[in-house]
């Protein structure tokens, strides 16, 4: 056996708990939370080469000032009707969100996924896309049916597996599908929608098409070998995808 004398000598071992600076109910801040300036950091154009812009996944693009306007390269410049009909979108969502739930809380529909304060992920994406675009989302980005103007009758009827369910019954309550919208069908397996918008990009690319594919999953999913698979793929062929990774 080795000799263990020199072990002897160091200190005991200590176990570190780190203690949250919040509990539920505290009052939040975040002034210990380097922010950045408004409007600092540069934006790339559109054919930029990939390893110029790696420094942007490590940092924050901050677009709204202390008093909530756009600055910099990174404001968008929309008109006042299209921020106003964005805005109308999100708060719709979020009607729809507290609606359905209260209704899975009463027991009128077996399940149901809130994505309340993730309205922003599904209605920009849904503007900033084509309107024939392929999109797979997770079960929390509905907002984009809605920012498509569809139908919240029918997709409260897909919620209830009623007999007006376009799916009849054959998908879990809010798992949508609609391909008039561009929406693939939604699945509750996490990170499955990755490898299959790549798959799309693909093929698209391949056949001369016009359409990307664009996918939306939670940053607890990229511990999934899809996640993985997904981005090697992408990478590989170069296929025309957007991969959404919401901190959710």
């Amino acid at each position: 056996m080795a000799d263990d004398a020199p072990r002897r000598n160091l200190p005991p071992l200590a176990l570190h708990i780190p203690e949250p600076r919040f509990r539920p109910g505290d009052a939040v801040d975040y002034l210990d939370f380097d922010r950045g300036e408004a409007g600092a950091t540069p934006r790339p154009p559109i054919d930029a080469v990939p390893a110029s812009i790696r420094d942007l996944a490590y940092g924050l693009v901050r677009v709204l000032d202390d008093e909530g306007k756009a600055v910099g390269p990174w404001d968008p410049r929309l008109s006042p009707d299209r921020l106003i009909a964005m805005l109308r979108h999100m708060a719709l969502t979020r009607a729809y969100d507290d609606r359905m739930y209260r209704a899975q809380r009463q027991g009128k529909t077996s399940f149901y996924m809130k994505c309340t304060g993730e309205e922003a992920t599904a209605i920009a994406p849904a503007y900033a896309l084509d309107s024939d675009d392929m999109c797979f989302p997770s079960y929390r980005q509905q907002g984009f049916l809605i920012a498509r103007d569809w139908s919240l009758v029918d997709m409260m009827c897909q919620v209830y597996s009623n007999s007006a369910d376009r799916l009849k019954g054959r998908q879990m309550p809010i798992m949508y599908s609609a391909r008039e919208a561009g929406v693939f069908s939604i699945s509750g397996n996490l990170a499955t929608q990755l490898p299959q918008a790549v798959g799309f990009a693909m093929a698209s690319a391949a056949r001369g098409d016009t359409r990307i594919a664009a996918a939306w999953c939670g940053e607890g999913s990229t511990a999934e070998g899809d996640f993985h698979s997904a981005c090697t793929f992408a990478s590989v062929y170069r296929a025309p995808v957007i991969l959404n990774v919401i901190n959710n």
